[in-house]
């Protein structure tokens, strides 16, 4: 109840929310859970809105998911006196009224304030958390008041419409001041109003993830990124992606490399591309784009030495993760033997599954059921494929072993 935040706190909102960028996100959380056990009770709140997952602080920090100990955080918070914690407890629904009791205010009306106060004086934090409570309708139990306290509808709504209101600015200040997930309740305000009292103003909310990402935040950078490259804005994307990279967010450096690979608004270069598949894999070594390409590069020889199995190995991590792009590769590994052992039967599963035309499937597939490699022989089934694979030269010759009887059946001669 001191109406400002520690020298802790305030390096931890630094480190985890205003400056990603520092790299200091599991610093900052020790830190936390020191000022918590020494009864810091704004640390204990931080702390909790840290183990509440991605829509609460930045993913790629990594920090755990733990929502129960997040619940008993806030409580811990509300008790150790904290104003802050009092709003977040309320905001995430755990201020039940024998937890309200314990906190050392006159009423929410006396928390708010002390909140808002420190909000006027330029915390980010606190001013996101000030315009979640009039986002999200939490004035009217901070205030204690409701339909009852007017005397028509119409001056409750105007009541409530100069109360929602007043998020926009808070959200916008705490957007600017280094809380990027603020942009998230902004655009919901602007492209959907609220119910009949606040009209939507979608254009207002068009331009949002070009701020954040002027502004300097990875996720937005990225998310801006996406947008250019949906408009094919290739060199604009790729700038965009290189700067959330350099920010340490999730998939950047795979999209970086992805555009040096196919020469997307720049000249292509397989080495560099391939440098960015593995920095990708190195912080995040299931992201399946990554281990595709990196498995292609592989496979082709081109930006690293040809190795088959080390195709096979990224390829089929990102097959395992639910992934098909790949199958093409990993059925031709498994029919040649190219990095594995030679398998048909796998070799048919992983090429099945290859559902564009590629004369060498045809190929392959017919193969395997004509000679009744791995499954039984399927002689009308191979011509099939066979013809089908049209001018193959592997394919036309394997054509030669079969012919037709004079009843217009398919035999091998």
């Amino acid at each position: 109840m001191n109406g400002t935040l520690s020298t802790e706190v305030k390096q931890a909102l630094r480190d985890i929310y205003y400056n990603v960028r520092t790299g200091r996100g599991k610093e900052a959380f020790a830190l936390l859970e020191r000022a918590s056990a020494a009864g810091d009770g704004d640390a204990s709140c931080v702390l909790a809105r840290c183990l509440c997952g991605p829509q609460y602080v930045w993913g790629w920090h990594g920090f755990p998911v733990d929502d129960a100990r997040a619940t008993k955080l806030l409580h811990k918070s509300v008790a150790q006196g904290s104003a802050l914690g009092v709003l977040v407890a309320l905001r995430s629904g755990v201020l039940t009224p024998s937890v309200q009791k314990k906190m050392p205010f006159e009423s929410l009306q006396q928390a708010f304030d002390e909140v808002e106060a420190m909000a006027a004086g330029g915390d980010a934090f606190c001013q996101y958390v000030v315009g979640n409570s009039y986002f999200w309708w939490d004035f009217l139990r901070i205030q204690n008041r409701g339909k009852d306290s007017f005397p028509s509808q119409a001056e409750f709504k105007a009541y409530l419409k100069e109360q929602i209101s007043k998020c926009e600015d808070w959200f916008w200040r705490a957007f600017r001041g280094g809380v990027y997930f603020a942009a998230n309740n902004l655009n919901k305000y602007y492209t959907e109003g609220d119910e009949d009292i606040i009209a939507p103003q979608p254009e207002k909310a068009k331009d949002l993830f070009k701020i954040g990402a002027e502004l300097g935040y990875p996720l937005h950078q990225f998310f801006y990124a996406q947008e250019l490259q949906k408009q094919e804005h290739y060199p604009e994307a790729l700038h965009w992606y290189k700067e959330a990279a350099e920010g340490r967010n999730g998939e950047s450096w795979y999209y970086v490399g992805w555009f040096y690979w196919d020469g997307m608004g720049v000249e292509k270069d397989p080495v560099y591309a391939v440098s960015c598949f593995e920095k990708e894999l190195a912080s995040n070594p299931d992201q399946t784009g990554a281990n595709n390409l990196l498995g292609r590069a592989y496979f082709l020889g081109q930006g690293v030495p040809q190795d088959y199995a080390k195709a096979v190995q990224h390829l089929r991590c990102a097959y395992d993760r639910g992934s098909k792009w790949g199958v093409y590769y990993l059925g031709e590994c498994c029919f040649y033997g190219q990095g594995v052992a030679q398998d048909y039967a796998e070799a048919r599963r992983y090429l099945e599954q290859v559902d564009w035309d590629n004369s060498n499937v045809d190929y392959m597939l017919g193969f395997i059921y004509g000679r009744g490699l791995g499954v039984e022989a399927d002689i009308p089934r191979a011509v099939s494929y066979l013809q089908k694979a049209g001018k193959n030269a592997k394919a036309k010759e394997e054509l030669l072993h079969y012919k037709k009887t004079l009843f217009g059946k398919w035999v091998r001669r």
